[in-house]
């Protein structure tokens, strides 16, 4: 079937964006270059992702998170590309684990403010889902020019140790191998995990170097003798094995993973998978460039999930927001998304697509209680501009019906998962289970935007504050004058809009080619079954 001018701009459009979005993840993947990649292997090391391509079963098969962490950050300190610190989530020996590896090669893997959160953020992950995570350990310890911004507070490095501590309480299996440099507080890292094996001749570990311990104490001590594989093997019995090379501490994390016991599940339904309806390359062809262009948001579901499997819930009611049963690689999910035509209610009204309003609010809010009495994951597709404005919406009571589906979004306590496809606007992104609201994973696709609102719209608001500004102090602006400082403003405002902002920050989990969706949500749906603790979580008995 041939496409339409229409369907052949988008595609190009897409596939551009999501090329551009290639060549920045290669770019991150060198970490802190080839030449500095190089003097590991010299050394008789691995790379950071060398180390994690050698442990998983499948390397094609892993999905990242924060991979563009620290993107455009601290380019004053040399930049961080990808906080220094790389997290994948795949299988070692049949197991799904987290496993997070300091890049040595950026900054000899110190450790930046955003290295804390991206630690944090898989920790968290172990944490929901009871998985194992494993700790790489290579790094110089706390970056101390920004030390001021990662060391005292709740989320800052303290809370790792102290994560470590509650996961071995709680039976989340935590080994560390120990393959450079392990300093001062980081050194608590890998002795607070369960297992600790270090590698001779590169692995070091202890609370001070030598050169503090000669200023301290003035003792003279070299490295080795200080705190290497012997020490710490034969001496300290600081660790538990000592090993001759990185291939042979991924082995035996290999080995021991492979001895875990099976853990009972959380028993998400799984059939045999199906292809979508449609091919997923489609989407490329259903997706407008234009962020503000309406579109039909169940052909895109067909790219997405299993062929037939859609059953539509109030198919009727509240047509601004999509809600219904599928399949996504064979796994029983609930859909939540937002539809982005415009539709008419039951009383010939207008609807706008993308707005929430009070009954599409109130649909969602009686899917999501369903899906939880029923067990079924819920996955969340975000293109919304909020919800709807104005005197009659008022008297219907938006506020009222907007608080239930936050509430009921709160409360949930089957996984969630969000997909942010294109806008993500003000409450709207609260209520589509934003980051605050505890999905287990999220990713945006590049044509996402997340913000309080569009930049068009903002921008003009701050535009009208300048120019009273202006009044007030008796200037006057011409219209070149206000044409200009519109395009100033709206310039800063996107640019803090884009998903590339979103993600250096981990207000996402990463940026998704739209192909890879059903493969990112399997494998989250596959992690997330292995908990059986749903309600625990969403008590707050467990808190990461």
């Amino acid at each position: 079937m041939s496409k339409s001018k229409k369907q052949l701009t988008r595609e190009i459009h897409h596939r551009n964006e999501v090329k551009a979005l290639n060549e920045r993840r290669d770019k991150i993947a060198l970490g802190g270059g080839v030449s500095k990649q190089q003097k590991q292997r010299d050394q008789g090391k691995l790379t950071a992702r060398e180390r994690l391509d050698f442990l998983f079963d499948q390397p094609s098969e892993v999905i990242e998170i924060g991979q563009l962490a620290a993107d455009n950050m601290y380019l004053d300190h040399g930049g961080c590309p990808s906080a220094g610190v790389i997290v994948q989530i795949g299988k070692i020996n049949g197991r799904l684990c987290v496993v997070v590896a300091n890049d040595a090669s950026v900054k000899a893997g110190a450790w930046f403010p955003m290295t804390a959160k991206k630690n944090l953020r898989a920790q968290e992950i172990a944490i929901e889902n009871r998985i194992p995570i494993i700790y790489l350990v290579d790094s110089a310890g706390v970056y101390l020019p920004l030390q001021d911004e990662s060391f005292a507070d709740k989320e800052h490095f303290g809370r790792i140790f102290r994560n470590n501590a509650k996961m071995s309480s709680m039976g989340i299996t935590q080994i560390a191998a120990i393959m450079g440099s392990c300093v001062a507080g980081g050194a608590y890292l890998p002795i607070m995990s369960d297992e600790a094996i270090i590698v001779e001749n590169t692995g070091s570990i202890f609370l001070a170097g030598p050169y503090l311990v000669k200023a301290a104490v003035g003792e003279d001590v070299d490295k080795e003798t200080l705190g290497g594989a012997h020490t710490h093997s034969s001496i300290s019995g600081v660790v538990d094995y000592a090993v001759p090379s990185d291939q042979a501490a991924l082995e035996k994390i290999q080995s021991l993973i492979g001895k875990l016991g099976e853990t009972k599940k959380a028993g998400f339904d799984r059939v045999a998978p199906q292809a979508p309806k449609r091919v997923l390359e489609e989407v490329y062809t259903l997706l407008p460039e234009n962020r503000s262009e309406p579109y039909d948001m169940t052909e895109l579901l067909e790219c997405l999930v299993d062929a037939d499997s859609f059953e539509p819930y109030k198919e009727n009611y509240g047509k601004t927001i999509i809600t219904g049963y599928a399949r996504i690689d064979g796994w029983a999910v609930g859909l939540v998304a937002n539809e982005r035509k415009v539709t008419k209610n039951a009383r010939g009204e207008m609807q706008i697509g993308g707005v929430i309003y009070s009954d599409s609010a109130d649909k969602a809010t009686r899917f999501i209680a369903n899906c939880n009495q029923k067990r079924i994951p819920l996955v969340f597709l975000q293109d919304v501009t909020g919800f709807m404005v104005g005197s009659k919406s008022e008297h219907q009571g938006i506020i009222k019906d907007g608080a239930k589906l936050v509430n009921a979004v709160s409360n949930s306590v089957v996984p969630k998962f969000t997909i942010i496809v294109g806008n993500s606007y003000g409450a709207g992104n609260y209520a589509m289970c934003g980051k605050a609201y505890d999905p287990r994973l999220i990713f945006s696709w590049p044509s996402a935007e997340i913000a309080v609102m569009s930049g068009q719209s903002a921008s003009r608001v701050l535009l009208q504050i300048e120019e009273s500004k202006y009044a007030q102090s008796k200037k006057t602006l011409t219209d070149e004058d206000k044409a200009a400082l519109l395009q100033t403003i709206e310039a800063k405002y996107t640019e803090t809009t884009s998903p590339y902002y979103a993600a250096a920050r981990l207000w996402t989990d990463g940026i998704i080619d739209p192909i890879e969706t059903r493969r990112h949500l399997s494998l989250g749906i596959e992690m997330a079954n292995n908990n059986s603790h749903q309600e625990a979580f969403s008590m707050g008995l467990l808190q990461v």
